[in-house]
């Protein structure tokens, strides 16, 4: 009796040992399956994902734009980049594509990293509007207005003249409250004080 037992109980965990093995085959089947339809599944607009190339900036980690320095060519090579940076007007300000990254807890659907549009080729430096007429009011006689803006040339020029004995300190007033004195470097002025 104890033999007979022993046989049955050997049997049944053969049994078992075969039906979990054939569970698992088909188990990695189906999961090999799922994973190859998942890349032959076209876009659904009515999904729960949203294209990756669709979400707002907050859920992208963008680069800044590429500064091509004037360089046409090489501009026309890469397809996106600026040629200038700056403007103080809206339509002079150039507009082109930076390469974005999705961050990475954010689920989409399509490629993670790609080209969006729109971004302005603006740069912001050290140089507060409110720093420099501050700086040409209380010490423009001195030039003090130029060396922040770094035209150091014309701030010598100042300095040695006592801001051209009180003309150029005036001129300069206007031309930065008018906004025709700029950072030499081409950048804009900095909006966070």
């Amino acid at each position: 009796m104890d033999v007979t037992k022993l046989t049955l109980n050997i049997k049944c965990q053969l049994n078992i040992i075969i039906a979990l093995l054939v569970m698992s085959s088909k188990y990695s089947e189906s999961a090999q399956l799922s994973k190859d339809r998942s890349d032959a599944v076209t876009y659904n607009p009515q999904g729960p994902l949203v294209k990756c190339s669709f979400l707002p900036i907050d859920f992208l980690d963008c680069k800044d734009p590429i500064d091509h320095k004037g360089n046409k060519t090489a501009r026309d090579e890469v397809g996106h980049g600026c040629l200038k940076f700056g403007g103080v007007y809206y339509d002079d300000v150039e507009k082109t594509k930076v390469q974005c990254i999705v961050l990475p807890d954010i689920e989409c659907y399509g490629p993670r990293t790609f080209l969006k549009d729109g971004f302005p080729c603006v740069k912001y430096t050290e140089h507060y509007f409110v720093t420099t007429l501050l700086y040409s009011i209380l010490l423009g006689f001195l030039g003090m207005d130029r060396f922040c803006l770094g035209q150091t040339g014309t701030a010598v020029g100042k300095l040695l003249t006592l801001g051209g004995v009180g003309i150029w300190w005036i001129i300069d007033i206007v031309l930065l409250i008018t906004n025709n004195l700029l950072p030499e470097d081409g950048s804009n002025w900095n909006t966070n004080v």
